[in-house]
């Protein structure tokens, strides 16, 4: 190669890489740019206490024994609230934070009632995030519970607005009840399940709640995987699926401060 060719080469490798550079650095500015616009402020401020009730995909396995003290591992589960928690604590270390689940095992929304002095309000949360409702159509599928869809919206507002009374200033997060067509979950759920799911959003928007929509974000989670990958039994999420709950979550709630 002569030197008016070598030149020539390097000329156009320089030029290259400064194009290339330039275009790089402008795209990772774009994205920041992006990503600081779309920043959520969370709604977590210091010493928050955040409280999370349901059934067993919120209790997953929890310690009873260790369920007074905030952000005890053993207290907290091997479910989405563990999930939830971990991350909280790490991006959020030194403000304070407490966390606590209360969730039960084969909880319906009246039962959640019936143990709500002991397990939330007393408490006083800052943040009290409620995932319940596939028990109250499970159990009625399969004879061990009378309830209808109707009942599961009287008996959740009624909590909802028993909660707003001693609470005026409780930050309420209600989660989407979901399901996956796999394992116990079958054609008899529908379409009355999707009736439960639409009052869960309902009691959302009249009680000026976040809204975590879990069934959508299962939708499109199976398009990846099958059912079974997310939810062996179509209720109860795998590891995997505890981890997306979470994720979601954190999503909407928000993480950061700023």
């Amino acid at each position: 190669m002569n030197s008016s060719n070598l030149t020539s080469r390097r000329n156009f490798i320089k030029s290259f890489t400064a194009t290339a550079v330039g275009g790089t650095a402008l795209l990772l500015s774009g994205c920041n740019s992006v990503s600081s616009s779309h920043r959520k402020k969370s709604i977590i401020q210091k010493e928050s206490i955040i409280l999370f009730q349901g059934d067993s995909i919120t209790d997953a396995g929890r310690d009873r024994s260790r369920e007074k003290s905030a952000n005890d591992p053993n207290g907290l589960g091997r479910g989405y609230v563990y999930s939830i928690a971990t991350q909280l604590l790490a991006d959020r270390a030194g403000d304070g934070l407490q966390i606590y689940n209360r969730g039960i095992s084969g909880n319906k929304v009246f039962q959640l009632a019936d143990r709500w002095d002991k397990d939330c309000l007393d408490l006083k949360p800052d943040i009290l995030s409620i995932l319940i409702g596939v028990n109250d159509i499970w159990h009625s599928l399969n004879g061990n519970y009378d309830g209808t869809v109707e009942k599961y919206e009287k008996d959740y507002r009624a909590l909802l607005n028993r909660t707003r009374k001693a609470l005026a200033k409780v930050q309420l997060v209600i989660c989407e009840p979901f399901v996956l067509r796999c394992g116990a979950v079958n054609d008899k759920w529908f379409p009355e399940f999707d009736k439960y799911r639409a009052v869960s959003k309902k009691m959302s928007k009249e009680f000026n709640a976040l809204f975590v929509p879990f069934q959508s974000m299962f939708d499109n989670a199976v398009k990846q995987a099958p059912p079974s990958h997310w939810a062996g039994d179509g209720v109860h999420p795998s590891m995997a699926g505890a981890y997306l709950m979470g994720q979601e979550w954190l999503e909407i709630v928000g993480i950061r401060r700023s």
